[in-house]
């Protein structure tokens, strides 16, 4: 959803008041003229980006003109990566993603918080344990990021309800409009959020939140958020629907040549406000997910995956990460009179900056071809090649140091920064082309090649490098002039060896570190720079530091190392990889069947009476019937139970059930505990995340009498129906969910109904953990539930057993000893549930937390669940693991096998505290 849209001020108006002051961007609209650093009127020059943001006790100002984001007088290009900490119930590691973000190029990190996490009930709030916003934001400050909030209420983010909890549907507020009862919710959400945030405001010193966005669609109730955060003083910028600075959702991109296209596209417009969506997908454990997002994956192509490691389009978003940070021409550019390629497949945009006259072309290539054309940049045909679909980001009059300036190249700038007095600049493209680069040199240099591919020649005042690039492989070339005493060093690189460039800013200068897979952390110590970060395979380490650096650590330990041609340190050594590890294989199953529910005598005593006549929903309530909408009894997440006496049913033939739920529901039913059958919601919805369906079960011949009537009892039979009701619609969140009306054929019972859902949720795990299984309200899926009467069956075997509709629990334990310098990621792979025609539905917990459902047999149906560290115990302890399986009375109440996958590991990561998981409470 796009918050912001350009400001309404005419282009002209804006441009000509932008030229000649800084609009200001604070919550009352002022002009901020201390922005101004030299204290005259005009644009704020062109000139070195603003340090890296902390907690530092000073005020800070913020301002925008039409270029960018001004702080403290500097110009900021701002390169966010979104990441949702709901997303990642482990506040251990927060860190290493907040950690890999800064490392990756990013300098913010934009954060949605869901209502529905923090809120299990009206006035009730827990900003505690997995929730803990204060503890994200003192993270995100100690990893020198900025953040960009966005609290909502309403966020989107393929989450229930769009984030809004779920009590909010029996309230009667409308949501997202200036309706009183609304507000009223929404501005005591609010106020508790701003409470946490007024602590960590850059603008204060006190932390590192920048800006503020809004959930004010088309400007309703923005003067009521304004005057709300004012009282609750909130001062940073706020973003909205009329801003002057637009903030744009970009669409999901699928490899790396999309990624190239979208945000290069987004660079020709001049934007200098960039979010990456997603930059880490994460999990939607429990019942988190909205209807368009019902796989437990939240975004598998996000660069920086599930299981917290990088995938192939990283490398275009770090290469322009970095390009945003270490290259300032890139914070004040201006659209160009337009060039044409000489091959009108190639489409150009070009773009000045009016300060140093360097100049940024986008190449943009939409056909199914390579194509390789000549295209004019500054005053020479270039020879440029662009691969089919992909886009070039390629730049002219670029100051690489003292005295040397850019010609052109036909690979893309990285960055360029100061080490000393050296001079480095990194230039990347794709493994396989050749790399022209071009300087303009007065007199004669003396390049040096330090890596066998690079060759160059000198003619007429211009320095032509030429580097075929390999696959994970750096060039270097080293050039020198009699004009100065400063070198100037020239990387050349892949995506791949892009990958393991590092630049790093500490107090005392940059550096610049080339070899491991990750770089956490710099710091400068006496004569010793002292790295920490991860390693997966053996790598060398080379190290370009201020003067006075003599020694490296890594991770602690000293490394011998010499200094080399490239006026680096080089270890002697390579850095080592990471260590084999072995998982255990999962035994020692237990199982236990449930659908106590479905029995005529069972006790439904303390079970919700469902009998009201009216309701918030927008579904409408039959007519003479009750409501049964589980959300009108307060059962807003998880499966429901339903269970009818009905009186009067003798001759009964039928029975027909109206049912309402998100993605992938379905609803089972009994009579009397013989099974009616199984019903799927079928098509493709309402479009706004809700499928409606009646389920129609004609009873066998044995039925139609009640069996208790047969048996002389003279009971009312009772008719028992479990609904997996699934989430609410982003745009509908008061559809209803779970039954809506039942009809009866061969007579007319009077139907008296009871509900029960989800018991209270636990504290630390919060309210959309578990559901309202049987076993759920009975804690069988938290550790310590003794499971000792259960019978021993495995998964895998149970599989090629009969057919049983209902629910079976599976559950064992087992340990994991990874070794304390080594990050493992592990998943839970299911592998009998992709099977076609197997409906077996799975919910997974871990240490009682509910890492979400599989649908077996759907296309694309997920079969590996990651296991986040934290929850998941590594450290030589006992997991327990329960699976609640959901069968249709056609398919064995079985996953099939079951086992631990070691998604990746590294060398190196973060400290990792378990996160609380209480088990069941005796007595």
């Amino acid at each position: 959803m796009e918050l912001s849209r350009p400001h309404r001020l005419g282009r002209r108006a804006f441009s000509a008041l932008a030229g000649t002051t800084v609009l200001g961007l604070a919550l009352g609209g002022s002009v901020s003229s201390a922005a101004l650093p030299y204290g005259g009127p005009g644009p704020v020059p062109t000139g070195p980006p603003p340090g890296p943001p902390a907690a530092d006790g000073r005020r800070h100002r913020v301002a925008l003109d039409r270029y960018s984001l001004l702080v403290d007088g500097r110009r900021l290009a701002l390169w966010s990566g979104e990441l949702h900490p709901f997303r990642l119930p482990s506040p251990s590691l927060w860190r290493d993603v907040l950690q890999k973000l800064r490392a990756y190029g990013h300098n913010a990190v934009s954060v949605r918080l869901a209502w529905n996490q923090h809120s299990p009930a009206p006035g009730t709030y827990d900003f505690t344990g997995v929730r803990d916003l204060d503890l994200f934001l003192r993270t995100a400050a100690e990893c020198s990021l900025y953040v960009v909030l966005h609290p909502g209420p309403y966020i989107g983010a393929d989450v229930d309800a769009g984030g809004l909890p779920g009590w909010l549907t029996t309230v009667g507020a409308r949501a997202g409009t200036t309706d009183p009862a609304y507000l009223r919710h929404a501005d005591e959400w609010l106020s508790r959020v701003n409470r946490i945030v007024a602590r960590h405001q850059f603008t204060r010193g006190t932390g590192t939140v920048l800006l503020y966005r809004a959930d004010t669609p088309e400007r309703v109730g923005l003067e009521h958020l304004r005057e709300r955060l004012r009282a609750d003083g909130v001062e940073v910028p706020l973003l909205h629907a009329g801003s002057p600075l637009a903030w744009e959702e970009p669409e999901r991109t699928r490899n790396a040549a999309e990624a190239r296209r979208l945000h290069f596209a987004r660079l020709a417009r001049g934007s200098t406000l960039h979010n990456v969506h997603m930059a880490y997908g994460g999990t939607s454990w429990g019942w988190l997910p909205a209807p368009s997002a019902p796989s437990p994956t939240y975004d598998p192509t996000a660069a920086i995956d599930e299981a917290r490691r990088p995938t192939a389009k990283l490398a275009p978003l770090h290469q322009l990460g970095h390009l945003l940070r270490h290259v300032p021409d890139f914070t004040r550019m201006t659209q160009a009179p337009a060039i044409r390629a000489a091959d009108t497949r190639i489409r150009v945009r070009r773009l000045a900056n009016p300060d140093t006259g360097a100049q940024a072309y986008v190449l943009r290539n939409d056909s199914a071809d390579d194509v390789t054309s000549t295209v004019p940049m500054g005053g020479t045909e270039v020879e440029v090649t662009v691969p089919a679909r992909d886009a070039k980001l390629l730049a002219t009059g670029l100051h690489l140091g003292a005295g040397r300036k850019l010609a052109y190249a036909t690979v893309q700038p990285m960055l360029a920064l100061s080490v000393g007095k050296l001079d480095i600049a990194a230039f990347v493209g794709r493994a396989g082309e050749t790399a022209h680069l071009v300087l303009d040199c007065p007199n004669e240099p003396w390049p040096t090649r330090l890596d066998e591919e690079a060759a160059w020649t000198f003619d007429h005042g211009k320095l032509h490098v030429v580097v075929p690039l390999k696959e994970d492989r750096l060039t270097r070339v080293r050039v020198r002039s009699g004009e100065t005493d400063r070198t100037l060093l020239l990387l050349f690189a892949d995506d791949a060896a892009s990958l393991r460039l590092w630049p790093y800013e500490t107090p005392s200068g940059r550096v610049l570190v080339r070899g491991p897979e990750l770089l956490r952390e710099a710091a400068l110590d006496g004569p010793v720079i002292r790295l920490t970060g991860d390693t997966v395979d053996e790598r060398e380490l080379e190290v370009w530091a201020p003067p006075g650096i003599t020694d490296v650590a890594w991770n602690g330990e000293r490394v011998q190392s010499g200094l080399g041609r490239a006026l680096s340190l080089m270890t002697v050594w390579p850095l080592p990889g990471v260590p084999g590890l072995d998982l255990p294989a999962l035994d020692g199953w237990r199982r236990r069947t449930e659908n106590f529910e479905v029995r005529p005598d069972y006790g439904d005593e303390g079970w919700t009476v469902a009998d009201r006549r009216t309701s918030h929903s927008t579904t409408p309530v039959p007519d003479g019937g009750p409501v049964l909408f589980a959300d009108d009894y307060g059962f807003h997440y998880g499966d429901v139970w339903y269970r009818a006496r009905l009186d009067g049913a003798s001759g009964l033939e039928s029975v027909s059930l109206a049912y309402s739920t998100g993605a992938d529901g379905l609803l089972m039913a009994w009579l009397d505990g013989e099974p009616l059958g199984t019903h799927r919601p079928g098509g493709a919805g309402d479009g706004k995340g809700t499928w409606t369906a009646t389920a129609e079960f004609r009873l066998p011949e044995p039925l139609r009498e009640s069996p208790r009537a047969r048996n002389g009892e003279g009971a009312a039979p009772v008719l028992a129906v479990l609904v997996r009701r699934t989430q609410h619609g982003q745009d509908a969140y008061r559809a209803a969910r779970g039954l809506t009306s039942a009809r009866f054929e061969g007579a007319s019972p009077d139907a008296h109904w009871r509900i029960i859902g989800a018991a209270a949720p636990d504290p630390v795990r919060g309210p959309l953990n578990h559901g309202g299984l049987y076993g759920e309200r009975h804690g069988w899926h938290l550790p310590g539930y003794d499971d000792g009467g259960w019978e021993p069956a495995s998964p895998a075997a149970a599989r090629d057993e009969d057919g049983r509709q209902g629910v079976t629990w599976y559950r064992t334990t087992f340990r994991l000893d990874v070794p304390p310098e080594t990050d493992a990621s592990v998943g839970l792979v299911l592998e009998g549930t992709g099977v076609p025609d197997r409906d077996v539905r799975v919910q997974v917990f871990l240490n009682g937390w509910n890492m979400g459902a599989n649908v077996g047999g759907a296309e694309g149906a997920p079969h590996t669940f990651v296991l986040p560290n934290g929850i998941l115990r590594t450290r030589a302890a006992a997991n327990t693991l329960a699976l609640a399986v959901l069968s249709d009375g056609d398919t064995a109440p079985a996953p099939g096998p079951v086992r631990l996958e070691l998604l990746g590991s590294a060398a190196g990561g973060v400290p990792v505290k378990p996160v609380p998981s209480p088990g069941r409470r005796r007595g």
